[in-house]
């Protein structure tokens, strides 16, 4: 009987060592795919970055181009700017309309 108990022990302890093994075997493997994510995500910020600069750059160069054909032309800025808004006005008070007249139903 001491010595069936003794195979189940050692059988058990063999076990909980394969177990302990393959544990470590897949936190390696976690750890490893982590790193690897967190450079794909690096990698991915700084690309993020340089596109992010160079849109600001194009904005900031099309905003300078557009101030100074404003400059050049004060009328036609201040007929384009009427117009636009003129044209807010008139959606207001057309979506305004509407809502009020979804609102009496």
């Amino acid at each position: 009987m001491a010595d069936a108990v003794d195979d189940v022990r050692a059988n058990l302890e063999k076990q909980i060592a394969d177990l302990k093994k393959e544990m470590t075997k897949i936190s390696k493997s976690l750890a490893s795919r982590a790193s690897d994510a967190m450079e794909d995500a690096e990698e991915a910020l700084e690309e993020g970055k340089g596109r992010a600069r160079q849109a600001v750059a194009h904005v900031r160069d099309q905003a300078h181009v557009t101030a100074g054909a404003m400059r050049d032309n004060p009328g036609t800025t201040a007929t384009v700017l009427s117009t636009v808004g003129l044209i807010g006005l008139a959606a207001g008070l057309v979506l305004s309309s509407v809502l009020s007249g979804e609102r009496r139903r």
